[in-house]
């Protein structure tokens, strides 16, 4: 299976996920600011909720711009999306807890590691499960 993600359609479809990634990312990045130092939300429950507006839009765009021709409905499309979103979260929050706790790293610096993680996890689940493209 691993032999599938060294191809070169594999590698466009990752620099597309790349692109959309970051900018939904940086997207998510100001949300988090503000509702951390505007707001004044718990940084662990903004991150969670910076992270799930960020894979809802991350699911338009890759279903019509990196994973373009998927034949999955919509609506399946995006619960299973929404489903590997959700294992992302969970390293996300894990990982951001983690460094955020045991180490004097700044919250979003601890978020923008955190990102490269989660990131490539949620592209291998839904490039494989979801998209069906590799």
């Amino acid at each position: 299976m691993l032999k599938r993600f060294f191809k070169r359609r594999v590698g466009w479809m990752l620099v597309r996920n790349t692109v959309v990634s970051t900018g939904v990312f940086l997207l998510g990045l100001l949300v988090l600011w503000g509702m951390v130092e505007q707001a004044g939300v718990d940084p662990v429950v903004a991150t969670a909720l910076s992270f799930i507006l960020s894979n809802s839009i991350h699911y338009v765009l890759g279903r019509t711009w990196i994973f373009a021709g998927t034949d999955r409905a919509v609506a399946s499309g995006y619960a299973l999306f929404l489903a590997n979103a959700m294992v992302g979260l969970a390293v996300t929050v894990s990982l951001f807890w983690l460094l955020t706790t045991f180490t004097p790293m700044h919250y979003l610096v601890a978020r923008v590691l955190v990102s490269v993680f989660a990131g490539l996890a949620m592209f291998a689940l839904n490039a494989t499960i979801n998209f069906r493209q590799v």
